[in-house]
């Protein structure tokens, strides 16, 4: 049989359009196999008949030539071309050496540094450091397993098998050949031709040793398009070098004709359609723009441009964010459509103002999931890779994208949280640029809380500065396809807060050198979320597939004034016999000049069951932090001396322990870190209530009803509703309930999910400063009762400091009443204020149209 039954399942269910394009590929790999297609150097004449007609200069070695000297040309100082390269900055090579001695001297000595290493064949590459790849180089080694692939055809190379070639993105990140860019800014800096003959020798060393389609180095059409790119930057770096001779130019201009051939013969619509794809058509795109003498360079162009233009609305939500629910590769299309946007304005090719609206779209995300310390969480997948490598870029450091934007779009909001012009931003962009970024006035957000409801991403924060408080939860669908670069990460989130990064994801490490290590690493215990029974949320089938894909979605998200409010669940434990659902809501109460508090959270996880559970909810800290944990608290510190205290409270006496986990900030780069465990196992419905706090607080367990106070460190046997925070002299009071029955908290008393009050010491006494809750319609605190017919989404009440006003927002409802032992002189009602008598007692409020008004009020006396 030509068939098998395995192939025949593969092939139901797939549309005409994919048994098309894959039966089209199959046959253009039997061509390369049997028949020989494209399997050794083009000759010139072959070259000679790739050119257009008007570009050809009587032989192949001619043509070459004159490609080299229109090169030379558009990069000549000045710009005086008569036509600009391909990235236009490239024209201002004496402004853009000025300006990295001047303002980008770390810059320069990292890319000086890197180029030496580079010359002696030794390379740092993802995590690894000090690799060496032999001398000459073997491009067909992992030098860490010492694996080496055969030089077959590419699809006989089984490099997705580490046993056959070890972790073959090591072998494909040098293969990138991103170093030769390096090099090239090195020449130009320097004016060094080591570095140039650096470049060729190697260049020609890998011409030699990787015959088209023949090796390892071919297997990925996106690491085919990525060398393409880093070719193109090196031929226009080191144009006008004398080490760069004709014959070597012919060479690398055959070879990117078969890179593009390649790419163009094998896109991944169906193999990889997420990044994979999009590099691939970025990669023609580039190949069309950069080399239009080519007679294949129009259609490499328009195929490129319309896969970039056909794939945005599918890999980037309306939300902007990236379909695959991993931040890194978020990162790395929003650096694809910035290429895209260069290359088209230099190429004067009209873009849909889509692309525009999307990239920007996607730029806001990425200043959103920033931290407060400006780095960047990896949630989902990240491999460490980059489109090109323009200069140092820490990992978790997405801020040069950002800042390439900001001078491209001209947001001031994205400059603030970008900081200092990044030298990315210099290279792509050039000095105007710079220029441009330099000119734009840093202007903080004007939000403080942002919901991604497609990508299901919600961010708080209490401020934009670098001690600012901040938390982002993912509850987003679980990927995209086949999920192949998602974690089994519902619910979890990280927080930060008073310039330390306490929580956090702990990221990839791996893809493919160790299943074990890859599962661990995205499993649920790996995340700041709960496992239940010690199972994962979804269960992997694959390196990069899943065999059970949790469901997750958000209920609310809730931005009041000093608050604000997530709630989300997901459907992971329901497939167990004993279906457990796992909710979560998370609220960030955040701090106030009255108030000795930072910003805290308040975490309420419930699981719905019927029998005995084992539950446990992981928080996982940086490696620098030390933990220790003292029954149902956590203590964490880090080297600066700040503190957190992570303390959980629940009818099934919830136990706090330290172990230890890993943190990767990049593929093949783990550390050792601690992970805070708190676990409980328990018969039927169960809820914890978890605060997460800075600084030197402590909380206490009130009993429902307020009868009294717990001993500090007391934990109930039974269900607890009502919790005190106390910082010095003032006190916080949380209570947790179900919306429909009234639970009281020492002085507060509230009928809603979660209610809070804030009281604070001062000169005037001792008395409420601000008060609220979410879902609910009834609170009493102070001297002072709301009461609703309607359940409101939110009240927050806030009482001016040394002033006899009150401060009140609501949302969801038309109608409230206010009672009061004593009002206060003024109050304010979502920005309409009244002016009340000592004499009111109560009064009912109701919305008419933007502006509430007293529709009834009642008298002492009444």
């Amino acid at each position: 049989m030509l068939i098998d039954i395995a192939q025949l399942k593969k092939i139901r269910g797939r549309s005409l359009r994919e048994l098309r394009v894959r039966g089209g590929q199959e046959i253009v790999k039997l061509g390369e196999r049997v028949l020989g297609w494209s399997m050794r150097e083009m000759n010139d004449s072959a070259f000679y008949a790739e050119i257009r007609p008007e570009s050809r200069n009587g032989s192949g070695m001619g043509t070459a030539n004159y490609i080299a000297e229109r090169i030379r040309d558009s990069v000549s100082s000045g710009a005086g071309a008569e036509r600009l390269p391909f990235i236009p900055a490239l024209a201002h090579r004496d402004r853009i050496v000025a300006l990295t001695e001047s303002r980008f001297r770390e810059q320069r000595r990292w890319l000086i540094e890197r180029a030496e290493r580079v010359v002696h064949g030794e390379f740092d590459l993802l995590g690894l450091k000090d690799l060496s790849f032999g001398n000459p180089i073997d491009w067909h080694l992992e030098p860490v397993s010492g694996k080496r692939s055969p030089l077959n055809h590419w699809s006989r190379i089984e490099y997705l098998n580490p046993a056959r070639a070890g972790d073959k993105k090591v072998t494909w990140e040098l293969n990138r050949h991103q170093h030769f860019v390096t090099l090239g800014q090195a020449y130009w800096l320097t004016g060094d031709e080591r570095y140039a003959a650096s470049f060729v020798a190697q260049a020609t060393s890998w011409l030699d040793d990787n015959p088209p389609n023949q090796g390892i180095n071919w297997t990925s059409s996106l690491e085919v398009a990525f060398r393409s790119i880093s070719w193109l930057w090196a031929m226009h770096l080191f144009a006008g070098s004398p080490c760069v001779s004709t014959l070597f130019v012919a060479r690398l201009l055959k070879s990117l004709l078969e890179h593009g051939r390649h790419v163009n013969a094998y896109l991944s619509h169906y193999f990889s359609p997420n990044t994979h794809l999009t590099g691939e058509a970025l990669g023609l795109f580039y190949l069309g723009s950069a080399l239009p003498e080519l007679s294949r360079a129009k259609g490499w162009r328009e195929t490129g441009l319309r896969i970039l233009l056909e794939q945005l609305p599918v890999q980037v939500r309306e939300d902007g964010v990236y379909f695959e629910q991993a931040t890194y590769y978020h990162r790395y299309t929003a650096d694809f459509y910035t290429h895209l946007l260069v290359l088209a304005r230099a190429s004067e090719t009209a873009l849909p103002a889509e692309v525009e609206r999307r990239l920007m779209l996607m730029l806001d995300h990425l200043m959103w999931i920033t931290r407060p310390d400006r780095t960047s969480p990896l949630v989902g997948d990240d491999d460490g890779g980059r489109l090109i490598v323009l200069g140092a870029r820490d990992s978790v450091d997405f801020r040069d994208t950002l800042a390439t934007g900001a001078a491209i779009f001209g947001r001031g909001d994205w400059k603030f949280v970008a900081g200092e012009a990044a030298f990315e931003t210099l290279w792509l962009l050039g000095p105007e640029g710079v220029e441009t970024y330099d000119r734009l006035a840093p202007e903080p957000p004007r939000e403080q809380a942002r919901a991604f409801t497609e990508g299901g991403y919600y961010v708080m924060r209490d401020g934009w500065s670098k001690d600012a408080s901040y938390a982002l939860i993912d509850c987003g669908p679980h990927g995209a396809a086949g999920c192949g670069h998602a974690h089994a990460d519902a619910l979890s989130f990280e927080f930060a807060s008073q310039g330390t990064t306490w929580l956090i994801d702990p990221g990839t490490f791996t893809y493919t050198l160790s299943l074990d290590m890859r599962n661990e690493f995205r499993s649920t215990s790996a995340h700041n979320t709960a496992a239940v029974d010690g199972e994962p949320q979804s269960i992997p089938a694959g390196p990069f597939s899943w065999g059970h894909v949790a469901r997750a979605g958000a209920h609310a998200f809730t931005i009041g004034p000093g608050f604000d409010y997530f709630e989300g669940s997901h459907d992971g434990y329901e497939r167990l016999e004993d279906g457990v659902t796992h909710s979560r809501a998370v609220m960030m109460v955040k701090t106030g000049y009255e108030h000795a508090l930072p910003s805290y959270l308040v975490v309420r996880d419930t699981f719905t069951a019927r029998d005995s559970h084992r539950y446990e909810m992981s928080y996982h800290f940086p490696p620098s932090c030390s933990t220790v944990s003292i029954e149902n608290r956590v203590k964490a510190a880090e080297p600066e001396g700040g503190r957190l205290w992570i303390t959980a409270f629940g009818a099934a006496r919830p136990q706090a322990r330290i172990t230890r986990g890993w943190v990767s900030r990049c593929h093949r780069q783990r550390e050792q870190a601690p992970v805070a465990v708190i676990e409980a196992t328990g018969s039927g419905a169960q809820e914890f209530v978890t605060f997460i706090i800075p600084g030197p607080a402590s909380v206490t367990a009130i009993p429902a009803g307020g009868a009294g106070e717990a001993r500090p460190g007391e934990r109930s046997s039974g269900a607890v509703n009502g919790f005190s925070i106390a910082a010095g002299e003032s006190r916080d009071f949380i209570l947790t309930g179900d919306g429909v029955r009234a639970v009281e908290c020492g002085p507060v008393i509230a009928r809603a999910k979660l209610a809070w009050a804030r009281r604070a010491s001062n000169k005037d006494g001792d008395d409420f400063a601000s008060a609220g809750f979410v879902f609910g319609d009834a609170l009493e605190v102070g001297g002072m009762a709301f009461a609703s017919e309607r359940v409101a989404e939110f009240c927050s009440m806030h009482k001016e400091r040394g002033r006899d006003e009150l401060s009140v927002s609501v949302s969801g409802i038309s109608r409230f009443r206010l009672s009061f032992n004593r009002p206060p002189v003024r109050i304010t009602i979502d920005r309409t204020s009244f002016n009340l008598r000592p004499e009111l007692r109560s009064a009912l409020f109701a919305l008419d149209g933007a502006r509430w008004k007293v529709v009834e009020s009642r008298q002492e006396g009444d």
